[in-house]
């Protein structure tokens, strides 16, 4: 049996990868959903970076803030699906632990290595070229659609650890109790978006196929099959068409071809925040943030522990009122998150006053 360490920096998605079919159990399965969850929320913080630096001064930044905007609500509606997932089999999801969230710029966690780029890092910093590539390969699927450069060599990705999970999820539906389910009605941000519970493999199936085909798209279309508007393409195209500047235009019906060549798109403007120095601004002698600049990242950091810690608890619960309680919670946590993160965008960073300070995401312990 392959147990794996709580540990974002550790190698654990790949080792669980490599654990043979027949040899994934149960604590296997709860192993690879906990570090679901871990992906999950290292996507989150760089997504909202993104969104919340963008200037919708024009048609295409307001396009692309609703854009972001959707994918963000996706993401945490995905790691509302995983929570669920696990605690249908008897496990706890840990969130509020700083051993599992990503110390940011670091690669994606449990050795996950996007096919396009495994040598991908992940950062927290605005809206440019280089964070929609990132983005990007993030989301990118095994056999992009619209992508021509290929790797020829297999690596641990997202999409892998999915299949993988469903495919123990099958072995071990037996399992599946329906305990601690947490429900939220979310159908105006998506078909997908809405918790429900996992009380049978079908359940476990849908949300699977719901997590994978919003970022990734299917093998056939890069549409969403899971929209919050008619159109909707899946994460993946969504931000290769604001890299590249052009809509995504089927150019062949048989086979199915899809290519950058429909309307341009002007690359939207943005609050030029800058890259997040690891361990954050504090911890790089050229960006020691003043008082006030300070005082902004102690509320985002305070806010953003508390929506982890009332997450957690959400999941802990029982009775599903107590968890719509911790769950309304985390919600206000995450709107809280905002209103500094912008007055952040606003303050020049001392060594370089053309860009500016921006949020964290740095876990806070209980005193």
């Amino acid at each position: 049996m392959t147990t794996v360490e709580l540990d974002y920096s550790s190698d654990g998605i790949v080792r669980l990868l490599r654990t043979p079919p027949e040899q994934r159990s149960l604590s296997w399965l709860k192993d690879a959903l906990q570090q679901a969850i871990m992906l999950e929320l290292a996507t989150l913080p760089p997504y909202l970076c993104g969104w919340w630096s963008l200037l919708q001064d024009t048609d295409s930044g307001k396009a692309a803030a609703r854009a972001i905007r959707v994918i963000v609500f996706d993401e945490m509606s995905h790691l509302g699906h995983v929570c669920n997932l696990l605690t249908t089999i008897g496990g706890s999801p840990r969130i509020a632990d700083e051993s599992v969230l990503a110390p940011y710029p670091c690669p994606l966690p449990g050795g996950v290595r996007p096919a396009i780029n495994p040598d991908l890092e992940v950062y927290l910093g605005g809206l440019t070229k280089d964070s929609v590539e990132m983005y990007s390969q993030i989301e990118a699927p095994e056999e992009p659609l619209a992508q021509f450069a290929h790797a020829e060599e297999t690596f641990a990705s997202i999409g892998l650890l999915y299949t993988a999970i469903l495919e123990a999820f099958r072995v071990h539906q037996g399992e599946i109790r329906g305990t601690r389910q947490v429900t939220k009605s979310m159908e105006h941000h998506g078909e997908g978006n809405s918790l429900f519970p996992i009380s049978s493999l079908a359940d476990a199936e849908k949300v699977i196929t719901i997590i994978k085909e919003q970022g990734e798209g299917t093998e056939k279309t890069p549409d969403n099959p899971f929209p919050g508007v008619a159109g909707e393409l899946s994460h993946y195209y969504v931000f290769r068409e604001i890299f590249r500047g052009r809509k995504l235009k089927k150019i062949q019906e048989t086979p199915p071809k899809w290519d950058f060549q429909g309307d341009p798109i002007p690359f939207p403007n943005a609050r030029p925040m800058g890259k997040v120095p690891k361990g954050g601004w504090a911890n790089d002698p050229d960006t020691v943030p003043d008082a006030t600049a300070r005082a902004e990242l102690d509320k985002g950091n305070v806010a953003f522990s508390e929506m982890l810690r009332s997450l957690e608890e959400a999941w802990k619960q029982d009775r599903p009122e107590d968890a719509d309680q911790h769950l309304g919670d985390a919600i206000s946590h995450m709107f809280a998150l905002k209103g500094p993160a912008l007055k952040l965008m606003d303050m020049p960073l001392p060594n370089d006053p053309a860009r500016r300070y921006g949020p964290e995401f740095r876990f806070v312990a209980t005193p």
